[in-house]
């Protein structure tokens, strides 16, 4: 009996850390003690441990165990330890060589039998690994295709604790995980669907190419879930590294598919409006877990019925609109989820909602009181806002172009502003700091002059001009032409005008 020495990861959000878990076996009353700030589910793992070895097999040692967790200050979370620390207790009772564990992360959950569950988190977990120079990691089966999507790093699947000890003692093979499947998923409804609403339809053209956020105005029935839902269509592909980005935050979150866990698609999320907050931003009890903001990291954040949002819930976007990630604190620390996504609110022009603005029965004061419910530092960031009207004619339905067409139309505005930015680390329109439009790439006096108006006018804010010109950039990429000019410029206030909202 003695001291053995094993690894698994502890998670702080996406972000992984190597734990180095020791485990002596000594004199004193027998009795399992694990130090180093774990949890309730991690404290509970003490005993599945001492059933899963019992139930395999093994003679439990009925002396004093000693498991410590280090670094000792950070916080250990849920249940993925539990292969790590049944192996770190049969290496010390010298069941199990030591140099077998030497460089190898294990994790996963046992059950009481010793089969091998999986766990959240397995991919971020994977990337700490291989950035701490591990050289294998041993996974449930289960998670095997998630696993696969990390490289330069040895991956082994189990099936239960038994197979993992036949390996660690002789060498006995353990699965290895197959190619790597992307998960396109079904495609996009298309565009030629809509019927109708031309102003709608060029500011979602706009949105798409620009990666603005976009308000939608009308009546039900005029199609504004429609729009919303095809914008995804109109977005090119994830690269791998975002791809990588979202399927670390849908791990941690336990919506990775099981199939084909690497998504190019961009994502679209559409919470309900009577979402919480955690469900919304991200939250929980003990280190909080990511919300509809992140598992919509580049893509797309659809509120439909958008008044009906609490107005904290809408004012808490504002941040991750303005930062690209969500920052939550907890007593435990501080998570980061990443957060950057195109926000699409869809409001009826008041509580009632006729088909028909002529059937409505709500007084002036009622539907701005309505409407006031986003608030104005939330609209100040959306950049488009458009009204949609009720079709009056099927004849219309012809007329629309389908989601290639536009895509095509997009995605050469989008190679424009990367060609432009790339050289300062930015994808879109959207993302560049103002400073740089009125600084670096100002435009002429005589092209900006409707934005001073509008500033002196107080119907502008500082941040709705640089919002404006972000516009008018990607209106001139779609107009193929190399700066905006003063067209573009009134056509991106168009576009914002206080009206319409």
């Amino acid at each position: 009996m003695g001291l053995a020495r094993g690894w698994s990861v502890a998670l702080r959000g996406v972000d992984g850390y190597v734990v180095e878990i020791e485990a002596d076996i000594g004199g004193g009353l027998p009795g399992v003690h694990l130090l180093g700030l774990p949890d309730a589910a991690l404290q509970e793992s003490r005993d599945r441990v001492r059933a899963a070895v019992v139930n395999s097999g093994l003679v439990w040692p009925n002396e004093r165990i000693v498991l410590a967790l280090s670094p000792a200050t950070l916080r250990k979370t849920g249940s993925a330890f539990d292969l790590a620390l049944a192996c770190c207790v049969l290496a010390a009772a010298e069941h199990v060589p030591q140099p077998a564990l030497d460089g190898t992360v294990l994790l996963g959950e046992l059950a009481l039998d010793g089969r091998l569950r999986p766990v959240r988190g397995v991919l971020p977990a994977l990337l700490a690994a291989r950035a701490a120079r591990m050289r294998r990691v041993v996974v449930p089966v289960a998670a095997l295709a998630e696993a696969a999507l990390v490289p330069d790093i040895e991956v082994l699947g189990a099936a239960d604790l038994r197979e993992v000890l036949a390996w660690l003692r002789d060498g006995s093979p353990l699965q290895v995980p197959g190619p790597v499947v992307d998960g396109t998923g079904p495609e996009p409804p298309d565009l030629a669907d809509v019927v109708g609403q031309d102003d709608a339809r060029h500011a979602l053209e706009v949105a798409a190419a620009g990666g603005h956020h976009l308000l939608l105005i009308g009546p039900p029935g005029t199609g504004k879930t429609m729009l919303a839902q095809r914008l995804v269509g109109l977005l090119p592909r994830l690269a791998r590294s975002d791809a990588l980005a979202l399927a670390a935050v849908r791990s941690v979150a336990g919506r990775l598919p099981a199939e084909a866990p690497l998504a190019t698609l961009p994502p679209v999320e559409a919470p309900h409006h009577s979402s919480s907050m955690a469900a919304l931003v991200g939250g929980g009890s003990g280190l909080a877990r990511p919300g509809a903001v992140s598992l919509a990291h580049r893509g797309v954040l659809f509120l439909d019925e958008a008044p009906e949002f609490g107005a904290h819930l809408l004012d808490a976007l504002r941040t991750p609109l303005e930062e690209g990630e969500v920052r939550i604190a907890r007593a435990e620390g501080t998570v980061r989820y990443p957060a950057r996504f195109q926000l699409v609110l869809a409001a009826n022009p008041c509580p009632c909602a006729p088909a028909h603005d002529r059937d409505c029965v709500c007084s002036s004061l009622v539907r701005r009181r309505y409407l006031g419910r986003l608030s104005g530092p939330l609209l100040d960031r959306v950049d488009l806002r458009a009204v949609m009207y009720p079709v009056t004619t099927f004849a219309a339905a012809a007329d629309g172009e389908d989601t290639a067409t536009v895509a095509a139309r997009v995605h050469a505005a989008r190679a424009a502003a990367v060609e432009r930015w790339s050289g300062c680390g930015w994808r879109t329109n959207a993302e560049v700091p103002g400073p740089e439009l009125r600084g670096r790439w100002g435009l002429a006096r005589a092209t900006v002059r409707p934005l001073d108006a509008g500033m002196r006018a107080g119907a502008l804010t500082a941040r709705g001009a640089d919002r404006a010109l972000r516009v008018a950039w990607t209106l001139a990429d779609l107009a193929g032409a190399a700066r905006p000019d003063p067209e573009h410029v009134e056509a991106a206030l168009y576009f914002r005008d206080r009206r319409a909202a």
